[in-house]
């Protein structure tokens, strides 16, 4: 297809604009071919006739398509030129805020001028690993990839950062270096990368100044060597620097940062010495205008700076002479010169500068003053010393200020890489370039000159190495390659560096005596003029030259280049500078090699910055010094060598505007720096090619949509090839590669053109379809609802007449039944009437009898009950006197008894009568436990009397109460009776007495009274109403009151519990982390110590020290198990070693989890505090308001104090009698703990009289002391060791008791408040009632708390009951433990050696039983065991074949069998080796999911069966009878309980981590790559950098793996048997790592964020709630930890245009914070032509509306995270004693007890 018939109407073509560069313009009219212009229309609406150039007839560029817009490589244009370029990046910046873009190798990075939020750890991290062209460009991306070539080609690297003044240069190598110093970490020196990230303040600070294009503008080029080891981790670094700007001292602008720096720290009192003062105060200082930017403080830059030298080992010594020198010459800069006369000059004496200069330098002020006013002639004979005036001394005087500049630069440099050097050897290395870009200024001088120069040789580079790249794909895709002509800047390098370049002829005449810039001006002109086309001269000025370089012309003025080339300093100045006594200023002039390093570091490591010359014997120094021009030109052709044997990366740094704003586009500036870097010469290098590049695959998914069915065939590229060759059929415009098809410019938009075509014409279609069947739908409903309007009128008015009709016939029948009504009414009244009267007449005289009868009663039953309550309380006196006399006696006796056993204890006869006598006391112990049973039950049987008492007595108080009542009642009527009639008596006495005959008036009168009575009767009820009303309000407005303070108190309580919670998951967090931080460590450890083993071959001997927290028996026991582990050697002992280092951190970790758990406490104390007062203040407004109401409550009142009164006296009685319960047990347990003490100090002494009986039997040749010794050290400790465990008994007896007085306080404080409440409650009951309802509801209520005190009373007894009951079961713990001892002693003495004296002894013997849960070992079995069953156990058999958590009870029947035996070593020996050998295995196989998975189960399974049947209630609420009887019965193993927790936090933890390594490469290609609904996105153009296809290749993963995958996590978790609560918390885990994983890379991908991307994402993400569905786990949470991912796939497919929308998306996204949404908004981009881009003003919206929304400080989501995890408590219902060991574990050595 021709070029010229793409242009048809509406073609959009880019037209030349003076101020835009280029604007966009459509075609309003087919272009014929002949035609001299086009009609075009612009996007205001005007229209437009362009000319065609006449002669070369060029049509303008076309415009690539919208869906190509914004791509992130340049590359992946159709349409490769100028405009297209600068439109794409300006739609990138501006619209999606994207400062990054590629451009082929290229990567042009656009100055923000803002802070962005893309620099963080979290970015490096999601960089880190990846392929350059999986993520959206990025400064990250160019380092990663450089990092990677560098380990996979084993090549150096070198980036090259390039750009103008103000475009970033500065920032992009620094953010580099970053990178490099996190992915890689040192191998030798912890510090390394922070040295290297410490060299940029220094460099910055002494290197870098203020411009008028640049707030930190560097005035130097640099280039950095980052070296690696072998293992590729940073060691050190080197720097090289170029043309530091040494004029800049002297210049009118503004200074380096350093000079500013000290004169902001100048009142501090380390440089007072340096009489510093403000910049404005120092001519080097003040003549940059403003000395203070914007947002920077030079005081804190300059303690940064300090820091960075002492980080750098630049002690503070040389620091402050560093400082000297840079304030020497801030005041040098002031020294004033005046004029002695036209051709000489002075320097006033005393001048107060140069006296200050002098004494910081240290050199005579005579001779300074006098060599800067007067220099030395030398000719062939003598030496003449002649004056200059004051312009050329002044000038001197600045040549010497920037002279010791350039020397104190180069010696902090050449120490700043001694420092970073490394004795490592450096195996490969990465180059960071910093260096000025291409300069053209107003007026150029030599430093334009040489960066122009510079850049020259660096484009060449460049320009080489894009064709070399370009040549070496149409090889590998074997296209044939035909030669593409590219820009060659030889010619001008030639011009500048040839044997008669400029350079050379500038060296040249700076050797000349009379040399000046207009000879060498006019030897230019006469060499180059005529002979070279890149050399011009002015019109106007004999004194320039014009260069044409490869990006502009640029114009040379040649005033200063001789001066600037010679850098010459009067020798005579340097000699007094040479004979200071500063020691650093001598150091900076004398020989390079002879220079003091402050660091100590050897000089092989320093990289020379500058050939200094070397000069010999009768020579002068100036003849052989080189100059600055031949210097740069040698360290560049050193450069270039250093370039060229790496692979290059280049970063094009762009500035948009002069102004520095923020987001801001310039055309002009940004079109002139893309001619100046390069970028422009990349896009025509690809575009004279094939720029385009499709896969077959992808190209077939593009366009499949121009296929016909039979064109579809199963070879991709047959099918490609046959498509191509109908729909283009110029062949010279695409080639068919061996993986991808290559198209020339324009092609892509072609097929995209026939693309959009189609699609377009199957939209109609479809659009005319779906509206032809809506008008047939419409027009069917219409005719519908017009048969449906007809058929409902027609039956309205039908069912109106029979509406009459019935109405009608019903006024018939309801006439009727009125009458009746009527007439039935007033009989009804007439006999209501007179039955009323009979009822009353007869119940008063019932009443009347009752009422007598009643007295009587009450009478009666007044007296039985004081009469009873008299004779109890004489019987209670009396009980209560003889319990206490008998206790008395029973005290006096037992003291006596006590007394008289303690003399008999003493001999040995008495010993064994004790001994004969123990079945006495055991049978004497028992009858008093039963004793105590029987007042225990007689007590009970007292306490069911009185609450019978209390049940009668409150059946007469009703009844008493219903009699009052009546009483009260009849009082009232009859006293309104009397008066009545009294009233009425007095009436008709003095109506008799009057007269008769006023009948008629009175009743008048009567009758007036009437009226005013009823008047006043109607006011009263209105009164009274009110007074209803406001009593209403006032119920309703202290209900409302009450009811806010409620809901205050309930907000407050809930808000202070969630932030307990939120504070407890915080520490549980940071608990978890550390553990697994000490896992770490303690891998590293090992690590450590077999690399050590591995280097040394020797194992040293020796023991390692145990822990200074476990006790002496441990310790003892740890050294005993070295001894008799043969099988495990040294290495048994190095485990339990660390098991006690383990155990101590442990232990600290339990305390401080204890110390949290007792602020918790204190904390809901202080809220308990709070409630109380609370409860108080509402109390008192209560007892305010009951005072208000009067006596009403007094009777109430007097009753309830009664009831109290007697109910305290209740509970007074219960409680001395569980006291005394208690004491008695008590002081039984203390009786037989002296008895046990005296038994045992008994059995000591007999058996060392048995024993010294024996030694004296035997000869005295044959005595052996030691022997004797041990056995007394034996005795001794096993005296000790049963001491310590009867007080560790004694101690957890105390602690338990402890805890259940604490949690009967609180139980007792929670009664409190409820009962509080309860009576709040009532008093607003009792409010509402009436007064006589009042009373009866308060006895109710009084009636109703007593018995539920009683019941809680009652409850109170059977606990003790129960407690009486333990104290049993104790006293028979310590019995067996006295004949087991009696048993173990006498057996330890042979019988040889008692027959002369036998010792009686008696036993206990133990009842055999059935098997009871245990498996005994032996302790020389116990490697074999936990070989057999954790090191060498494979789960995958286990969890197939046998229970899940089978190790787990095997070792738990172990354990019990060790506590039966009443052995702690065994206990101690077998946990510890059981931790040590999972964390082993784990260590081992730690990536290994089923193997951590299994030691998951089977430790939680440990955990819960050591809480189960550890005998504490609130674990033994499940468990059956039978597992009841399975308790541990001696040993308290709680501690043990939180190092299995610990160690199974552990395990959980590596358990994340392998499904974090699995999951983590499918999540990307599966979520958001593979299309799950195949063809509803498209495939775009990517460009040079390709990214991971999203068609399922083979091999790709799909979201079909990540569910296979999930599903093989959860079921291998299912088969090993972990808890379900934990596989909850795993796969939530889980969700969360996809969530993040696919959320980061949807924020860092721009062609992921699509309409058609959020359909494939929420399907997706459908899938995965369908599978937590089909495993019943949607209430585990982790559909929550997907909500993030919904929420922006839901943005990607909601409306994005108006207000409407934006509230919509401010309210659906509540999961996203502000940055996200805005990022995903700036990213979106359209597949197709039918979507629309988001706008700006869109985006500024809202942002607008989303001000409050909490900001997160990272963009990115912390895939690290790892939520605090719980074990709750899960009991087996398995019984111990059903479970069997299968032959297959080897563990016949276990016997079944």
């Amino acid at each position: 297809m021709a070029a010229s018939e793409l242009y048809t109407k509406y073609a959009r073509v880019w037209i030349p604009d003076t101020e835009e560069v280029w604007i966009s313009a459509e075609l309003s009219k087919n272009y014929k071919h002949g035609d001299s212009s086009l009609q075009l229309r612009l996007e205001d609406g005007t229209n437009l006739e362009h000319k065609l150039d006449p002669k070369t007839k060029n049509l303008p560029h076309l415009r690539n398509p919208d869906i190509l817009v914004g791509e992130n490589d340049l590359t992946a244009l159709s349409y490769l030129h100028e405009p297209a370029v600068l439109h794409n990046l300006k739609v990138r910046f501006i619209d999606s805020k994207l400062i990054y873009t590629y451009c082929g190798i290229v990567l042009v990075a656009i100055n923000p001028y803002e802070n962005l939020p893309i620099y963080g750890a979290d970015i490096i991290n999601a960089y880190s690993g990846q392929n350059m062209g999986d993520m959206d460009p990025h400064i990250f991306a160019v380092a990663e990839e450089a990092y990677k070539q560098m380990a996979r080609d084993e090549r150096n690297q070198s980036i090259i950062v390039s750009g103008e003044s103000g475009a970033g240069k500065t920032v992009s190598a620094k953010y580099t270096m970053r990178y490099f110093a996190t992915v890689s970490g040192s191998a030798s020196d912890a510090s390394v990368e922070q040295k290297v990230l410490a060299s940029n303040p220094i460099m910055e600070a002494i290197g870098n100044a203020k411009t008028t294009r640049n707030d930190n503008s560097s005035r130097f080029g640099k280039y950095i060597e980052i070296g690696f080891d072998k293992r590729y981790h940073i060691i050190g670094a080197n720097m090289r620097t170029y043309l530091l700007e040494k004029s800049r001292v002297a210049e009118e602008e503004r200074n380096y940062h350093i000079f500013y720096q000290l004169c902001a720290s100048a009142h501090l009192p380390e440089f007072q010495h340096l009489k510093l003062g403000k910049a404005d105060g120092f001519r080097f200082t003040n003549q940059g205008g403003d000395p203070v930017i914007d947002d920077v403080d030079d005081a804190h830059e300059l303690s940064t700076t300090k820091h960075a030298f002492s980080m750098l080992g630049i002690n503070e010594s040389y620091q402050k002479e560093i400082f000297k020198v840079l304030a020497s010459v801030l005041h040098l800069g002031n020294v004033e010169v005046k004029d002695s006369d036209a051709d000489s000059s002075r320097i006033p004496p005393g001048n107060k500068n140069l006296t200050v200069f002098c004494d910081l330098m240290g050199v005579a002020y005579k001779d300074m003053s006098h060599w800067l006013c007067h220099k030395k002639l030398k000719t062939a004979t003598e030496t003449y010393i002649k004056p200059i005036p004051k312009l050329q001394a002044m000038n001197i005087r600045d040549a010497l200020a920037k002279h010791i500049y350039a020397k104190l630069f180069t010696w902090i440099v050449e120490h700043v890489n001694k420092a970073l050097h490394s004795t490592v050897k450096q195996s490969s290395f990465i180059g960071v370039l910093d260096i000025y870009g291409f300069e053209t200024f107003d007026i150029n001088s030599f430093e334009q000159f040489c960066i122009n120069y510079a850049n020259e040789k660096l484009q060449q580079q460049f320009n080489m190495h894009v064709f070399k790249l370009e040549q070496e794909e149409y090889m590998k895709e074997e296209i044939p390659w035909t030669l593409i002509d590219f820009y060659d800047n030889q010619p001008c390098i030639n011009l500048i560096e040839a044997k008669m370049g400029v350079l050379a002829l500038l060296d040249e005449e700076c050797k000349m005596p009379k040399g000046t810039d207009d000879t060498w001006a006019q030897k230019l002109y006469n060499t180059h003029l005529k002979t070279s086309a890149l050399f011009e001269k002015p019109r106007m000025s004999n004194k320039a030259f014009i260069i044409q370089h490869f990006a502009d012309k640029v114009e040379y003025q040649c005033e200063g280049f001789l001066e600037k080339n010679k850098d010459t300093v009067n020798e005579e100045q340097i000699h007094v500078l040479k004979a200071s006594k500063f020691d650093l200023l001598v150091e900076l002039f004398q020989d390079e090699g002879k220079a003091i390093s402050p660091t100590g570091a050897p000089s092989g490591g320093r990289t020379k910055l500058s050939v200094k010359p070397d000069p010999r014997a009768g020579q002068s120094a100036k003849e052989h010094k080189k100059t600055v021009g031949l210097q740069f030109r040698n360290s560049l052709q050193l450069l270039m060598e250093t370039l060229n044997a790496t692979t290059p990366h280049y970063v094009r740094c762009i500035k948009p505007n002069d102004l520095k704003f923020p987001f801001t586009f310039d055309p002009k500036r940004a079109v002139q720096q893309l001619r100046a870097c390069g970028v422009l010469e990349t896009i025509r290098i690809s575009a004279a090619g094939f720029p385009s590049r499709w896969t077959y695959q992808e190209f077939f998914s593009r366009y499949r949509v121009l296929m016909k069915q039979k064109d579809v065939k199963t070879d991709r590229k047959l099918t490609c090839r046959n498509v191509l060759k109908k729909l283009v059929e110029d062949k010279d415009k695409y080639q068919f590669g061996k993986t991808k098809i290559f198209f020339r410019a324009g092609q892509v938009a072609y097929l995209e053109k026939l693309r959009a075509d189609k699609l377009r014409a199957a939209c109609i279609r479809i659009q005319k379809t779906i509206r032809c069947w809506l008008e047939r739908k419409k027009y069917l409903r219409m005719k519908s609802a017009a048969i449906t309007i007809q058929r409902r009128i027609r039956g309205y008015q039908a069912r109106c007449l029979a509406k009459f009709l019935r109405r009608t016939k019903a006024a018939i029948v309801v006439q009727k039944f009125q009458r009746m009504y009527v007439e039935r009414k007033r009989y009804k009244r007439q006999q209501a009437a007179a039955l009323s009267i009979q009822c009353v007449l007869r119940a008063y005289q019932a009443r009347q009898l009752y009422r007598s009868l009643l007295r009587e009663h009450k009478a009666v039953i007044i007296q039985k009950r004081v009469r009873g309550w008299l004779a109890r309380r004489r019987y209670a006196r009396s009980l209560e006197a003889l319990v206490y006399l008998q206790c008395c006696v029973r005290r006096m006796r037992a003291r006596r008894e006590l007394k008289k056993l303690k003399i008999e204890a003493r001999s040995v006869e008495h010993f064994k009568k004790l001994n004969i006598g123990m079945e006495n006391k055991i049978m004497q112990l028992q009858r008093k436990l039963d004793d105590q049973t029987r007042e225990n039950k007689a007590v009970s049987e007292r306490l069911n009397t009185l609450e019978s008492s209390y049940a009668i007595e409150g059946e007469k108080l009703r009844s008493e109460l219903g009699r009052l009542r009546g009483a009260e009642e009849e009082a009232r009527s009859n006293a309104k009776h009397v008066a009545s009639l009294l009233q009425e008596l007095a009436l008709l006495r003095k109506e008799l007495e009057t007269t008769r005959g006023e009948k008629a008036a009175i009743e008048d009168r009567a009758e007036t009274y009437r009226d005013k009575m009823e008047q006043l009767v109607s006011e009263l009820k209105e009164q009274n109403s009110l007074l209803k009303s406001e009593k209403d309000d006032l119920n309703h407005m202290i209900q409302e009151q009450s009811q806010q303070m409620t809901e205050k108190m309930e907000r407050t309580l809930k808000e202070q519990t969630s932030q307990l919670e939120i504070d407890l998951n915080e520490e549980r967090t940071r608990y978890q982390n550390l553990l697994g931080e000490h896992l770490r460590l303690e891998e590293r450890l090992d690590d450590l110590k077999e690399e050590m083993v591995l280097t040394l071959d020797v194992p040293k001997p020796g023991r390692r020290r145990a822990d200074s927290t476990h006790s002496s028996n441990e310790s003892e026991h740890t050294y005993g198990s070295e001894i008799t582990e043969s099988e495990e050697g040294s290495r048994g002992g190095e485990d339990v070693s660390k098991a006690g280092m383990d155990m101590s951190l442990f232990l600290k970790l339990q305390r401080r989890v204890t110390e949290l758990e007792h602020d918790k406490k204190s904390m809901l104390k202080e809220l308990d505090a709070k409630e109380e007062q609370f409860q108080q203040a509402r109390a008192r407004d209560d007892e305010d308001h009951k005072k208000s109401r009067g006596a009403e409550l007094e009777y109430e009142s007097l009753k309830r104090q009664e009831l109290d009164s007697e109910n305290k006296k209740l509970k007074r009685e219960l409680n001395e009698m569980r006291q005394a319960v208690l004491n008695a047990s008590n002081e039984e347990l203390e009786v037989r703990k002296e008895e046990v003490l005296i038994l045992r100090s008994q059995l000591v002494s007999q058996k060392e009289a048995v024993q010294h009986k024996e030694t004296m039997t035997e000869p005295l040749p044959f005595l052996d002391v030691r022997k004797m010794n041990a056995g007394e050290i034996a005795q001794a400790y096993v005296g000790l060791k049963d001491t310590n465990r009867l007080l560790e008994s004694q101690l957890q007896a105390q602690r338990r008791s402890h805890e259940g007085e604490v949690e009967g306080v609180r139980r007792e404080l929670r009664g409190v408040k409820e009962e509080n409440a309860r009576q709040q409650q009532l008093l607003t009951q009792n409010l509402q009632l009436p007064p006589e309802a009042r009373i009866e509801a308060s006895l109710q209520h009084e009636i109703t708390r007593l018995t539920n005190e009683n019941l809680d009373l009652l409850g109170q007894l059977g606990k003790q009951e129960k407690i009486i009951h333990k104290f049993k079961k104790q006293l028979k713990v310590f019995a067996k433990k006295i004949g087991d001892r009696e048993a173990s002693q006498m057996e330890s003495v042979s019988p040889g050696h008692i027959v002369d004296e036998p010792v009686v002894t008696v036993n206990i013997p133990r009842r055999e039983k059935d098997f009871q849960g245990m498996l005994e070992y032996k302790r020389e079995d116990e490697p074999r065991l936990v070989k057999n069953l954790i090191l060498e156990l494979k789960p995958r058999g286990v969890a197939v074949n046998f229970i899940p958590g089978l190790p787990a009870y095997i070792i738990f029947m172990c354990l019990r069998h060790a506590d039966y035996l009443n052995d702690d070593q065994k206990v101690r020996s077998l946990l510890t080796s059981t931790i040590n050998s999972i964390k082993k295995i784990l260590k081992k196989r730690g990536d290994d999911f089923e193997m951590v998975s299994f030691w998951l189960s089977n430790t939680c399974r440990l955990l819960h069966c050591l809480k189960q049947y550890s005998g504490e209630e609130t674990f033994m609420k499940r468990n059956t009878p039978r597992q009841n009887e399975h308790c541990l019965s001696n040993f308290d193993l709680a501690e043990y309980q939180q190092v299995l927790s610990d160690l199974a936090i552990q395990i959980y933890q590596q358990l994340i981590r392998c499904t974090e390594i699995i999951l983590q490469p499918m999540i990307v290609s599966g979520m958001l790559e593979h299309e799950t609904i195949q063809g509803v996105s498209g495939v775009k153009p990517t460009g040079l950098r390709k990214r991971t296809s999203s068609i399922a290749d083979e091999g790709t993963y799909t979201l079909e793996s990540i569910l296979r995958q999930l599903t093989a996590f959860h079921s291998v978790m299912c088969q090993h048997g972990v808890d379900p609560d934990i596989v909850k918390q795993v796969v939530r885990q889980q969700f969360y790592i996809i969530d993040a994983v696919t959320i980061n890379n949807l924020l860092l991908r721009k062609d992921m964020c699509s309409w058609s991307k959020g359909m494939q994402i929420r399907y997706n993400v459908s899938q995965l709630e369908e599978w937590l569905r089909d495993k019943n786990l949607m209430t585990c949470g982790a559909k929550d930890m997907l909500e993030p991912l919904i929420q922006a796939a839901q943005l990607l497919q909601v409306k994005k245009k108006t207000d409407e929308d934006a509230d919509a998306i401010c309210t659906m996204c509540s999961a996203l914070s502000t940055a996200q949404i805005v990022k995903v908004l700036n990213l979106y981009t359209p597949v197709n032509e039918f979507e629309e881009r988001v706008t700006v003003t869109f985006i500024q919206t809202i942002q607008t509306r989303l001000p409050e929304r909490k900001q997160s400080p990272q963009l990115l989501m912390n895939t690290r995270v790892v939520y605090p995890m719980t074990f709750p408590f899960s009991p087996s219902s398995l019984v111990l004693d059903t479970i069997h060991i299968p032959a297959s574990l080897n563990l016949s050595f276990l016997k079944r007890v």
